[in-house]
């Protein structure tokens, strides 16, 4: 079902039109399998949206690794979200690193990046 994104119908009387519809919301999670997907945007461009991941991108000290996510520690976001393993902006998940906090927006960028906790 797409979402409404335009004004209140209070303000507005008209039908809502197509630019006015949004989309679910992605729940992006931690799987073995990787799975990423392109929509189309409005302007005619392209958007990576990941959907399934395994690997974090971890800064610290100035240097980026790819590693791999073990679990979902903690989701500030939402309470359900650790127990089904979503991974949003400021969640934190345990690597192979140590705890990292996750920076970037995985169901917006396509790609998960993160800075160790310490």
């Amino acid at each position: 079902m797409a979402q409404f994104q335009g004004r209140s119908s209070k303000l507005v009387r008209r039908k809502k039109t197509k630019q006015e519809l949004g989309s679910d919301p992605v729940k992006t999670k931690v799987s073995e399998i990787e799975e990423r997907k392109n929509i189309p945007v409005r302007g005619g461009g392209e958007k990576t949206i990941a959907t399934k991941v395994s690997y974090v991108n971890v800064s610290d000290a100035g240097k980026t690794k790819k590693v791999k996510i073990v679990a979902v520690e903690d989701n500030p976001a939402n309470k359900d979200f650790k127990r089904e393993s979503v991974l949003s902006m400021g969640g934190v998940v345990e690597t192979e690193l140590g705890k990292t906090k996750i920076t970037s927006r995985p169901s917006q960028d396509g790609v998960v990046n993160g800075v160790l906790v310490k």
